[in-house]
């Protein structure tokens, strides 16, 4: 399979196409090393790849034999490295597999790597002094965002067509808004974070994915979604398949509009732009859009410095959904920074002025970790001056993921992402 016609698709579609017969997955797999090898100098996107281990039955499951990548963090796979980005950890060897990668072996995802992520996750940028700084395929000066911002860069520059990744304060929508993809954070507990976690960052952290297209979010959630024994939390299994609910109409949904972080922080404006535009591109699809405060039951500074006010958080937010079906803002208040950017004053920052510089550069994202509701980003605009990417976010109540499954299907055939492609991309690079 030639790279030009891997990267034409999203993972459903090549799944397809084993199920039929007409490639196997080792084609697959050939082709996503040759997208890795392509493109992943000028990214740096994979820290490690490896040959495929297993040999998925076609048509087993809807992503049998599809190429993938986990994150260097938080799933382990067994006889593989997990370095959590640091030299910390450097050539630490996971003995077994967590239960989530079993999950992704179940579903006949064929693991080729594990992409970057800064140190222990704790950034919005992806810069580690372990393996260097990930760039953002749109713009290799710029940051793809992080945690998961080697997860974003590879999808975003067709080297698979998803990739795991973790959100415990806007891990999986950040880089999402910064590469163009898209990118939903489950509800707490929809995915096991087990057998050796159970409460990462105080239950704010989760699992999940990034991709190019709607269905292919929907199709990894529906097959890793569930608990496992010994987890201290579990969301109520969905009514039906989120692989059914793309494909129904969402209704006419009561949306709370937000511009402003509650930090007070300034918003850039096609970033303000990019939201607005999306409110009116609701209301044109018959959905009702108002601005509405929505209430963090207690101060910023409250929040940012303590995280055991994760109970009020919660109650505040859910109470608005009583009222609201979606709240919308934007992912980010700004286009994605210059490589490098994030590293000003950090030499002098104790953690709690480490945390508040985390906040301050995605002040919309984190609240709804501490809520533990379900949120996703959605790449619906772009910058006029850049051509950056801008995602546009929409959280809803708890374990209301198929609200925002309906909704994205909906807003993808709308306002279609798909044809938009990166400086670097895997589809334009010479045949070796």
């Amino acid at each position: 399979m030639e790279l030009r016609e891997y990267t034409q698709y999203d993972a459903a579609g090549p799944a397809g196409l084993v199920a039929r017969g007409e490639v196997t997955a080792a084609e697959l797999t050939g082709a996503a090393q040759a997208a890795m090898a392509a493109v992943n100098p000028q990214i740096n996107a994979v820290v490690e790849s490896w040959p495929a281990e297993d040999t998925p039955a076609p048509g087993s499951t809807p992503l049998a034999g599809v190429p993938f990548l986990i994150k260097d963090l938080a799933v382990s796979m067994r006889g593989k490295r997990v370095e959590l980005g640091s030299r910390l950890a450097a050539g630490n060897v996971a003995g077994e597999d967590s239960f989530l990668m079993r999950r992704f072996r179940r579903a006949g995802l064929v693991t080729l790597g594990r992409t970057a992520t800064p140190e222990f996750a704790y950034s919005t940028t992806t810069e580690p002094v372990l393996y260097g700084a990930t760039r953002n395929p749109w713009d290799p000066t710029r940051t793809p965002g992080g945690s998961s911002g080697g997860a974003a860069a590879a999808v975003a520059a067709g080297i698979t067509p998803l990739a795991h990744a973790t959100d415990a304060a806007g891990s999986i929508r950040v880089p999402a808004s910064s590469t163009g993809l898209f990118g939903l954070k489950p509800t707490r507990g929809r995915i096991s974070l087990g057998p050796d976690a159970d409460e990462v960052f105080n239950g704010l952290a989760v699992h999940g994915g990034l991709s190019r297209t709607v269905r292919d979010s929907a199709a990894l959630l529906d097959l890793i979604q569930g608990p496992e024994t010994g987890d201290p939390y579990f969301a109520e299994r969905p009514r039906r398949p989120y692989s059914e609910e793309i494909t129904m109409e969402p209704g006419r949904l009561r949306v709370g509009l937000v511009t402003t972080p509650w930090s007070g922080r300034a918003v850039e404006p096609a970033v303000s732009d990019a939201a607005l535009a999306a409110a009116r591109l609701l209301e044109s699809l018959g959905h009702q859009v108002a601005v509405t405060p929505v209430d963090l039951g207690v101060s910023w500074e409250e929040f940012v410095h303590a995280l055991d006010v994760r109970n009020r958080v919660a109650r505040s937010i859910g109470a608005h959904f009583d009222q609201q079906d979606l709240v919308l803002t934007p992912t980010l208040p700004e286009i994605p920074a210059a490589l490098g950017t994030y590293g000003h004053g950090a030499e002098n920052a104790d953690g709690l002025g480490r945390l508040e510089h985390l906040f301050h550069r995605s002040p919309f994202t984190a609240a709804f970790n501490v809520a533990g509701t379900p949120a996703m980003s959605v790449p619906l605009a772009s910058d006029p001056a850049t051509g950056m990417p801008i995602g546009v976010q929409f959280a809803a109540g708890y374990g209301r993921e198929d609200v925002l499954f309906r909704l994205a299907a909906q807003l993808e055939q709308a306002a279609p992402w798909a044809g938009r492609k990166p400086a670097v991309w895997a589809g334009s690079a010479r045949p070796a």
